[in-house]
């Protein structure tokens, strides 16, 4: 495959024609085309509906290609995909899906995003289980996480929630050998794997059925740079019918001749609710499409690689500036820190120089992303940029 240049596969996206763009791990700036298919979308609703028969046909065909498109960038069966707003929604369907009982453990990591400790306090307080963490941030340069879960498991332990890669750190976790860790542990009820899935896909070449993960959810705002307020979660297929939906509404639903209903749909389906913005739909699958044309899943993340181990290499010729990581990024987070200055303060510096970063509250730090498409001369520009305003 030819690969595009990078000047001229910027061009695709509005938002990089006036900033150096270092924030992909909180939201990707999304494609022209991915934008025009939005509002494409949004003028046939209007024209044809927005309530009618060809609408609901059109969002059949609309949310089938959808699935297929996920389902193939993941490597996973259609019917494992469940279609949501973003991970938050989708570790709420598979935390509050399972069938806890008093003195049940949830065990997390100790870099978990706060919408997932927030649930776990939640099922805590609500069902009488155990919540805890294990101290993954200590094997950010040295140590094993998987000997570290594995220690911190209980005869009761039911979940682990954490995350593929860490959104404060950039650590990449060995998911495959966790989940057998999990899978193999010798308790009183089976110990099921939640993966946090905000910061790896779009980034990682994924095989999920491969990596053995029961629950993975994700995001398409992100490194996918589709639009916000659409994502999805993976169920392993054996699951499917054990994990309960919280939220439930039509479109999880099988129904009589009549209308009445009968049960949950036996795929992904099940733990969808009701009404969505389905012109979202199109502007996701342009948005991956837009990536496709680029260059794989495998030659994405290589080059996301070599842009990051660039980026942390001039940090550390900064003397002020120690990385959290010691060793050449595994992906396309850089935590870094500063001796003097204060983090946000040097964010908002660059912020007004047009330089987009954010800092990060645990462990204090600054974090900066980049893309397979971000550019050497951005990057140079950047480590100017910080040497300047600290």
């Amino acid at each position: 495959m030819t690969l595009l240049q990078p000047d001229q596969y910027r061009q695709q996206f509005p938002a990089l024609t006036d900033k150096a763009y270092f924030n992909y791990g909180g939201q990707g700036p999304m494609p022209q085309n991915a934008i025009s298919a939005i509002y494409r979308a949004h003028e046939y609703v209007q024209r044809s509906g927005p309530f009618s028969s060809a609408i609901n046909r059109w969002i059949s065909q609309e949310e089938k290609q959808l699935r297929e498109t996920i389902a193939a960038e993941l490597q996973v069966p259609l019917e494992t995909i469940a279609l949501t707003e973003n991970v938050s929604t989708g570790c709420n369907i598979a935390m509050w899906g399972m069938d806890w009982q008093p003195g049940d453990h949830l065990l997390l990591s100790d870099c978990e995003h706060p919408s997932v400790i927030a649930t776990a306090l939640e099922l805590q307080h609500r069902f009488g289980i155990e919540v805890t963490t294990c101290p993954l941030l200590a094997t950010l340069n040295e140590g094993d996480p998987v000997a570290v879960i594995q220690q911190h498991l209980r005869p009761r332990t039911r979940l682990v929630a954490l995350s593929h890669i860490l959104w404060n750190t950039g650590q990449v976790l060995p998911l495959q050998e966790i989940a057998q860790a999990c899978h193999t542990h010798a308790g009183e009820v089976p110990v099921r794997l939640l993966v946090d899935a905000a910061q790896s896909v779009g980034v990682l070449p994924l095989h999920l059925v491969e990596l053995g993960v029961d629950f993975y959810a994700f995001t398409g705002h992100k490194w996918w740079c589709g639009p916000a307020g659409l994502g999805g979660l993976y169920v392993r297929s054996e699951l499917l019918t054990d994990l309960r939906p919280t939220y439930v509404g039509w479109r999880g639903l099988t129904r009589n001749p009549a209308g009445y209903p009968t049960g949950y749909h036996a795929d992904g389906r099940r733990f969808e609710v009701a009404t969505s913005d389905y012109t979202l739909y199109a502007g996701l699958q342009e948005a991956i499409a837009i990536h496709q044309l680029w260059g794989t899943t495998e030659q994405r993340y290589q080059r996301i690689r070599e842009l990051s181990q660039f980026l942390w290499e001039q940090l550390g010729q900064i003397p002020s500036i120690t990385c959290l990581r010691t060793a050449a990024p595994e992906a396309g987070l850089i935590s870094f820190r500063t001796e003097q200055s204060n983090p946000a303060s040097i964010v908002q510096t660059l912020e007004s120089q047009g330089f987009l970063l954010r800092t990060i509250l645990d462990p204090a730090c600054i974090r900066a992303c980049v893309h397979y498409f971000t550019l050497e001369s951005e990057i140079e520009r950047l480590i100017e940029a910080i040497r300047q305003a600290i």
